[in-house]
């Protein structure tokens, strides 16, 4: 809590900086440097004090080393002879020196520990001078506050503002770009300063404008702010906008200035501009009197006044006041610095051409451009502080612009009151000093015991001062503090003290700002490191024998005590208590206690022993002088750490007594724990398998006493309360008081005993409690006499005070046991809240009976116990099904961790909720729909007596693989859980939540088609024709209809069915995921169509929707709707709308199997395809009539081709060559057995004539050599004589091919070549084999197709003789093999 100096960026390359700046010069001798010291000490010897004198020596002696440092390339008082400034923000620093000039940029880096940091790094080098001989002479960095709305405080961009010893002042951008120049004064500019908007403290303060001060030797000018900030933005646009278009100039508007010609001074070197300040009443008759004499009249209200004060010499200090209104501003059209590219290049290039004197030109250029110099307004100096051998060399205004520091030749610094006009202090020792301010607010917290809480923030104010001389930097508090910091900080080092801040800002801007500005930085050229100083506030309000100053020493030396580790246990204490005693203010003790009790090294003897020894030394203390809350903080944390060692000593203790309820507790639960006792088993070996945790995470973890003080807290009146904060602390608490009880290894008598005393009520002792046994489930389940013990604890909290209402009726609910019940339910540790429920239920029981027993009442039924009748029930559910969600699933099946289910949580999520988490499970665990419907078909078939069966049969089982043997546990557990919610789980609840989930997991990745493909056959076990409506309309409008669509939209794009990729960009899924989803489409729209022709027909017996009801324990369930429910809602779908999506569904299945090319839009008319994809509830306009004759062509085309392509995929030579029957096909995929049928069907809807189809399909199959195959299809043709002609080509193609084109010609078929008839030979000359996909066909399947082309060719048709000449061929040709 003392000064310190902060480290908070790093300037890079300064080497680069002075090799620059000084590359045309050599260090001068080092003699001649000692004797200019020499010279300028000579007054020094008077009155330097013994440790300046002292200082001079080492400054002697140190001497020597300085031609060493400065050969290290960043050491040497270079920096001294540059002109630096830096931004407020810190992120722009600029080093010019003569005509050369360096700015450095801020730039974010990592180093190597990961922290970011900030540097400066050059970021743009060059000469700044326009004209011949002028050196830079000042400069400084205003950043511009950012116009955008989402500003919070940075600045948009930063002005460098350089003046020159030829009076003008330029203006940079940070890259160097020259936005404009300005000549105000034809003599040297001496200083720069700014003066930046600052919101007012307090309500009298005069608002102060922004504004740009320059000195001249004899005058000043001062620019308008705004004026300022409005044209450095338009010239910055422009010069963008030139030098990426090359533009005309549009001249900015003129900058408002004033200027002065300060009189009655001999020289001046510094000024300040203090502002507009108002007089008093009396100090405007006193200026009046002084001024005008005796007979002087005074205005009637005091005039606004800027205030000037000047440093220099004759007089030393001079004031000046210019009255408002007194001068106009000038206005001064600003020549622009960047003009067209265009432009410069013509002129130039002109210049060449025409051969003209180039100097002469430019001198008379520069004439002409030279601005008109306006004349200064005349200022007299109002008043001055007179010193002939004294002369000024700088001066630093305060923040609050009424302080300012002065420093002279003298080696002074003097504190001036500007109010006064007088100097008040004064510093001696400090040559070549620099000088800043630091005002620091008041922290939040200093201000609690202050009587003047209410108003507003205080703000203190430090004078900082670097003499390099001495190397030294020293913080003094204002007005007439003492020296509250002083830092050794090397001799070379720069002190940069902007004192303005952004600006454009203004009252209104500034709201909720954050002004990221440095006061004051010191920059060491010599490691390049920019550091600021933190001084706290409270240095400010007394001198070094503070006792506040004093104590906040000491509670920092106590944290460096507790801090450090390797500190005994013996001197910790000594020390912490002899430093708690020596804090006399009482809120640093308070703090002190409290960081010592929260420290973790400190053992609890430790705390104890300091602790009571304070609130001993305080009680001897007068009661009116002792801060009652310290005192009630020592009294609370005495009691808090004495129960913390009496709890701890109970459960280290030996000797246990047992409480004599402990004998035969469980009598009345025997019963219950035998009956829940095998699902119990099963649930703790599934809860029992081994998991990662970490050490410091475990439970038997011993709770550190500032744990526990942390969550207990002393009420006023004298009792304890505990502190619910983290869950893990919550447990770490509970632990430590009960665990060791609920394990039999503590008393549990003594143990309630001593927290009934302590005071904590009864009501968070029973939540710690049951949190404690709910949390270690695991340990409970595997120790079963922790129930006895938990028993006995939750009787004997029931019969603390407080804990039972006396005046409780039986017939009403009771408060504490309630509290057992809510937890229980909300507790997703199913095994454990059911034993706990068990309990509770036990010892309500019990107290029920001996309340009725004492009353002489026979009966003992009450409210209080039928509401734990239920919660048992529920919980038994809840465990049932707990142990279910519990079951690991096979490898490598899909899914997450299994759900925690309690329950709150079944009751929130509605009547569906149960349903809901078993479709999870089967999901999970990849049950396919048939071994579904086989587990729930056993379900229904069991009886009451099925338990003992089952049981005999797993001993008959034991030999069968262990897999096996898991999956009939399962499922087993699987029915005990639908027979335990058997409205809930009925099979179509249970199938449509299946359906339902798995359609859900399809939509997260459709590249599963697989779940797509199980919802769907879900969907078909569905029995209740309502739900499977309702289910299909919500999976089509949900997750379908989009992805359809975007199918049907691609293919009809491109004419073909479409690559993976497209199919992967535009639907969502690769080729193969979208054929199975076309597929499913079908499906599903097939079943849309069967159940609403069943509830056609329904709706004349008046078949009304199943009543969905739920177990009378899960009665109070509510949430969302459940899925059935919903779909029992849904309206009744249009059947033609159905039937037409359904076409398309197949037609778009089929050209993604077959890999046909149709754009399948185009297959249907305007009609049709308007119909698409609209809500299936809705009646649309369909197709009617004949069909365009040109559609249907290209329907059948398409069929026909789908006809081909399935003959194509079912070929199999090894069967078809070998066989007398035909292979058995699957029933999915493109050898699918139904292609031909679903062809047929879709020919009557698309009006294609079906016998066409089947005759192509005869021949394509005769084609394919798949005769008997065709042989069934031709049975069903009817127009037998077109297939005859058709299949008379095709043998003739075989026969052609056997005799002519065959590669083994024998001599016998050349010779029956040769036998046979003319026009039978040139028939078959004319046949071409090449279209034939199967010419190896043997001969006498050949012999058998002509004898069924006699068959139904008539005779009396024109090929008919051509069909016998052919058949005498083939038995000629089967004669011969």
């Amino acid at each position: 809590m003392s000064c310190s100096l902060w480290e908070f960026c790093r300037v890079q390359e300064l080497r680069t900086v002075r090799d620059y700046l000084f590359h045309s010069q050599k260090t001068e001798p080092l003699e001649e440097k000692n004797q200019t010291d020499n010279q300028l000490s000579w007054d020094t010897s008077d009155w330097e004090t013994a440790w300046d004198s002292g200082n001079n020596k080492d400054e002697e002696a140190t001497s020597a080393l300085t031609v060493e440092e400065e050969t290290m390339g960043q050491s040497g008082p270079w920096l001294q002879d540059c002109i630096v400034s830096l931004s407020p923000c810190s992120d722009l620093l600029v080093v010019a020196r003569e005509q050369k000039a360096v700015f450095l940029s801020a730039k974010w880096r990592t180093d190597d520990s990961g922290r970011e940091e900030m540097n400066l790094a050059v970021s743009w080098t060059g000469t700044l001078s326009a004209e011949e001989g002028e050196c830079v002479s000042s400069t400084v960095c205003i950043p511009l506050a950012s116009q955008k709305r989402s500003s919070t405080g940075r600045p948009d961009w930063t002005c460098v503002v350089v003046g020159f010893t030829s009076g003008y002042v330029r203006f940079y951008t940070e890259n160097g770009v020259l936005l404009l120049a300005q000549l105000l004064h034809e003599d040297p500019v001496l200083r720069l300063k700014c003066r930046t908007y600052e919101i007012p403290r307090h309500p009298g303060v005069t608002e102060q404008l922004e504004e740009l001060s320059i000195l001249y030797p004899a005058a000043m000018v001062t620019i308008d702010g705004f004026s300022l900030f409005q044209s450095l933005r338009a010239c910055r646009n422009q010069v963008a906008r030139a030098a990426a278009a090359g533009s005309d100039v549009i001249l900015p508007p003129p900058l408002a200035y004033k200027k002065w010609g300060l009189q009655d001074m001999d020289t001046i070197v510094d000024h300040s501009s203090v502002g507009i300040m108002t007089l008093c009443v009396f100090d405007q008759m006193k200026n009046a009197s002084i001024l005008g004499g005796f007979n002087a009249s005074v205005k009637g209200s005091p005039p606004a006044m800027s205030q000037y004060v000047t440093v220099g010499g004759g007089p030393y200090t001079g004031f000046y006041y210019a009255i408002e209104g007194s001068s106009q501003p000038l206005l001064s059209h600003v020549a622009l610095a960047v003009a067209s590219k265009l432009t410069s290049a013509l002129f130039s290039a002109a210049s060449g051409w025409l051969g003209w004197n180039k100097n002469r030109n430019e001198e008379e250029a520069l004439q002409k451009q030279k601005p008109k110099v306006e004349p200064a307004t005349p200022l007299g100096i109002r008043f001055g502080l007179p010193d002939s051998r004294r002369h000024g060399e700088s001066i630093c205004l305060s923040p609050c612009n009424t302080l300012a520091g002065v420093t002279d030749d003298f080696g002074r610094v003097t504190l001036l009151d500007l109010a006064r006009g007088i100097a008040i202090r004064m510093w001696k020792g400090y040559r070549d000093a620099q000088l800043g301010w630091l005002q620091v607010p008041e922290e939040r917290g200093e201000r609690e015991f202050s009587p003047s809480a209410s108003l507003p923030r205080r703000h203190a104010l430090f004078l900082v001062i670097y003499a390099p001389r001495r190397g030294i930097l020293e913080v003094w508090g204002m007005q007439q503090g003492p020296r509250v910091g002083a830092f050794t900080v090397g001799k070379h080092c720069r002190l940069l003290y902007a004192g303005y801040r952004l600006m454009g800002v203004n009252s209104v801007t500034s709201q909720g700002w954050q002004l990221h500005t440095q006061q004051v930085c010191l920059l060491d050229p010599i490691t390049g490191v920019l550091r600021t100083v933190n001084i706290p506030f409270h240095l400010a309000l007394s001198d070094k024998k503070s006792e506040r100053a004093k104590d906040m020493h000491l509670l920092k030396r106590l944290t460096t005590i507790l801090r450090s580790r390797e500190v005994e246990p013996d001197i910790l204490e000594s020390e912490a208590k002899g430093l708690l005693l020596d804090i006399k203010h009482p809120a640093i003790k308070k703090q002190a206690l409290e960081s010592l009790l929260s420290n973790k090294n400190a053992p609890v003897s430790c705390l104890t022993n300091i602790t009571c020894t304070l609130y001993d030394t305080l009680k001897q203390q007068d009661p009116e002088e002792v801060d009652t809350a310290l005192l009630q903080l020592c009294s609370s944390q005495l009691k808090l750490l004495q129960l913390y060692t009496d709890i701890q000593q109970l459960h280290s203790a030996a000797d246990i007594e047992a409480c004599s309820e402990n004998q035969d507790s469980l009598e009345g639960m025997k019963d219950e724990l035998s009956r829940v006792g095998p699902i119990l088993q099963r649930y703790a070996q599934l809860t029992s398998r081994p998991s990662v945790s970490f050490a410091e995470d475990s439970p038997d973890s011993p709770l550190a006493v500032q744990a526990f003080l942390s969550q207990m807290e002393c009420t006023e009146d004298g009792e304890l309360k505990v502190i619910h904060g983290a869950e893990t602390e919550w447990n770490q608490l509970g632990n430590f008081l009960f665990w060791g009880c609920l394990c039999g290894k503590s008393p549990l008598c003594k143990v309630c005993d001593t927290l009934q005393q302590a005071g904590i009520s009864p009501q968070q002792l029973l939540s710690l409690l049951l949190n404690v046994w709910l949390q270690r489930e695991k340990e409970v389940l595997q120790k079963l006499e922790t129930v006895r013990n938990l028993r006995t604890l939750l009787i004997a909290l029931s019969n603390m005070k407080g804990a039972v209402e006396e005046s409780w009726d039986p017939q009403s609910v009771s408060p504490w046991w309630q509290q057992v019940r809510s937890t229980c339910i909300q507790s997703h540790n199913a095994a454990a809240a059911l034993l706990a429920a068990l309990v509770a239920h036990s010892a309500a029981k019990a107290r029920i009976t001996s309340q009725a027993d004492s009353k002489s009442e026979w009966e003992a039924v009450s409210l209080e116990l039928e509401q734990w009748v239920v919660c048992v029930h529920q919980l038994e559910d809840v465990l049932v099904l707990q142990t279910l969600l519990l079951v690991p699933p096979p490898q490598g099946a899909a899914g997450s961790a299994a759900a925690q289910c309690s329950i709150k949580t079944l009751l929130e999520g509605g009547t569906g909720g149960i349903a809901d988490s078993v479709s999870k499970w089967v999901f999970r665990h990849n049950l396919t729909p048939k071994r579904l419907k086989e587990i729930l078909q056993k379900r229904e078939d069991e009886d009451a007596d099925d338990k003992l069966e089952q049981k005999a049969g797993e001993e008959g089982n034991e030999e069968k693989e262990q897999s096996q043997e898991e999956k009939d546990r399962t499922a087993e557990l699987l029915v005990a859980v639908c027979q335990r919610f058997p409205h809930s789980l009925s099979p179509d609840l249970l199938f449509a939540n299946c359906c339902w989930e798995y359609v859900v997991q399809w939509n997260k990745d459709p590249e599963e088609g697989q779940c797509l493909s199980w919802a769907v056959e879900h969907l078909k076990l569905v029995s209740s024709p309502h739900i499977q409506l309702g289910i299909s309309t919500m999976m089509w409008s949900t997750f379908i209809v989009k992805r359809f669509s975007a199918a049907a939209f691609l293919m009809e794009k491109v004419g073909k069915a479409p690559k993976d990729r497209l199919c992967r960009r535009d639907v969502g899924m690769g080729d193969k995921a979208m054929t199975s989803f076309l597929g499913c489409c079908v499906q599903l729209l097939q079943i849309l169509m069967e159940v609403t022709g069943v509830l056609a027909d329904s709706a004349v017996e008046e078949v009304s929707a199943p009543e969905l009801s739920v177990e009378e324990a899960w009665c109070g369930a509510e949430g969302p709707a459940s899925i059935a429910e919903l779909a029992i809602e849904q309206r009744g779908v249009h059947y033609p709308l159905v039937q037409h999506h359904c076409l398309l569904a197949s037609l778009l299945h089929a050209t993604m199997t077959f890999s046909l090319k149709v754009k399948p839009l185009s297959l249907f008319d305007r009609k049709g395809k308007n119909a698409f994809f609209r809500d299936l509830t809705t009646i649309q306009l369909m197709p009617s009539g004949d069909m365009d004759p040109g559609l249907v062509y290209l329907r059948q085309e398409f069929l026909l081709r789908v006809l081909t392509g399935w003959v194509q995929a079912i070929d199999d030579p090894s069967s078809s060559a070998s066989g007398t029957g035909c292979p058995p096909l699957p029933s999915s995929g493109p050898k699918a057995d139904w292609w031909p049928s679903l062809c047929l069907e879709l020919g009557s809807l698309l009006q294609v004539n079906p016998d066409i189809l089947r005759r192509h399909l005869v021949c394509e199959l005769y084609n394919q050599g798949l005769d008997l195959r065709a042989e069934e299809v031709m049975l069903e043709v009817e127009d037998k004589e077109v297939l005859g002609s058709q299949l008379l080509v095709l043998t003739g193609q075989r026969l052609s091919y056997s005799l002519l084109h065959s590669q083994s010609q024998t001599q016998a078929a050349m010779e029956l070549l040769a036998r046979l008839p003319p026009t039978l030979c040139t028939w078959l000359k004319a046949m071409d084999p090449s279209e034939l996909r199967c010419p190896l066909v043997p001969l006498y399947q050949t012999s058998r197709l002509v004898g069924r082309l006699i068959e139904i060719l008539p005779e009396n048709h024109a090929q008919y003789s051509l069909s016998l000449h052919l058949l005498e061929a083939v038995e000629a040709l089967t004669t011969e093999d």
